[in-house]
């Protein structure tokens, strides 16, 4: 029978979010729950296997690992795609690639959980109470203050309605974004430059590209206003992330709010684990029980799918 991994599976709910059963008598799957970094490690792990599920891009398919698995024939990605797969050298091995639906609701939840926790505090006062205390700091309202958004596509338009909904003003850029498309998503178009520089939360959302990597760095932050947040649920690479912890040690702004990080899962000791003026969660953008559930039940449709074409051809 045809042998299918099930990788990252952190919180243990790849079987309950699905109905796997389907697959009894058509192949063997096994599910990992904790993560392999090293490339060695990957390829040892998944030597055996014919379906490689990726969730996300929790662990990268490169070609380095691709070319060393002879058997791999399938790689069944959650989402509707997932740059960390070399989808060239899946194709120069006939491995076929498929993915599922997705829905962003999840990502403009934890957005706004993040822009509020963090002009709130609440995070260190939580920590404060639990320790005995009693009232640590005083926070932001966001009425009337100016809400930037690189990036208006579907979640960032999403953004934009809340922050509306909030009071705010709320102003947007990305390269090929015209006033018309701004307008429908109730925001103004300006400047890169003027957005760094007017907003008091500025938030991400541009998929990560050439054009992308590294747009958030010195530069831009040093024209953001110390009192000004930078809030990332998009990809870490999209923020110079050293220049971010330079700012934030230094003061040049009040604080960050992370879901994505250079490197994930974010190693032991890095600033951001630590930084009293960061708020980082651990990429949990699209871990919702509802996207969960979506996710791996047309995960496990896929391959069903994938295996009786293979059957009949």
């Amino acid at each position: 029978m045809l042998k299918i991994a099930v990788l990252d599976d952190y919180q243990n709910a790849a079987f309950s979010s699905a109905d796997w059963s389907v697959l009894e008598g058509k192949a063997i799957v096994t599910i990992f729950h904790d993560h392999a970094a090293l490339a060695d490690d990957v390829v040892a792990r998944l030597q055996p296997y014919d379906v490689v599920c990726v969730m996300r891009e929790r662990t990268p398919l490169t070609r380095e690992i691709i070319e060393r698995l002879p058997h791999l024939r399938l790689i069944a990605s959650t989402g509707l795609g997932n740059a960390s797969i070399d989808l060239n050298a899946a194709a120069e091995r006939n491995i076929e690639v498929i993915h599922t639906g997705y829905r962003a609701t999840a990502t403009v939840e934890l957005t706004w959980a993040l822009i509020l926790a963090s002009a709130r505090n609440l995070a260190a006062e939580h920590a404060f109470l639990r320790a005995g205390g009693w009232q640590l700091s005083v926070g932001d309202e966001l009425a009337g203050r100016t809400l930037g958004i690189l990036g208006l596509g579907k979640i960032g338009s999403a953004v934009a309605r809340i922050g509306n909904a909030f009071g705010m003003q709320v102003i947007a850029w990305s390269e090929n974004l015209t006033a018309a498309r701004a307008a429908e998503a109730d925001a103004s178009l300006v400047s890169k430059d003027e957005l760094f520089q007017r907003s008091d939360i500025v938030t991400i959302h541009l998929v990560l590209s050439g054009r992308s990597l590294g747009l958030v760095g010195a530069r831009e932050l040093g024209l953001m206003k110390p009192t000004a947040r930078l809030v990332n649920t998009s990809r870490g690479p999209i923020v110079v992330e050293a220049d971010l912890i330079h700012a934030l040690q230094a003061g040049k702004i009040a604080g960050a709010a992370l879901d994505v990080f250079e490197q994930e899962p974010l190693p032991i000791g890095h600033p951001f684990r630590s930084l009293p003026n960061v708020l980082a969660t651990p990429h949990i953008g699209y871990v919702a029980r509802d996207l969960y559930a979506r996710f791996y039940q047309d995960t496990v449709a896929n391959i069903l799918t994938w295996i009786d074409r293979r059957n009949t051809a």
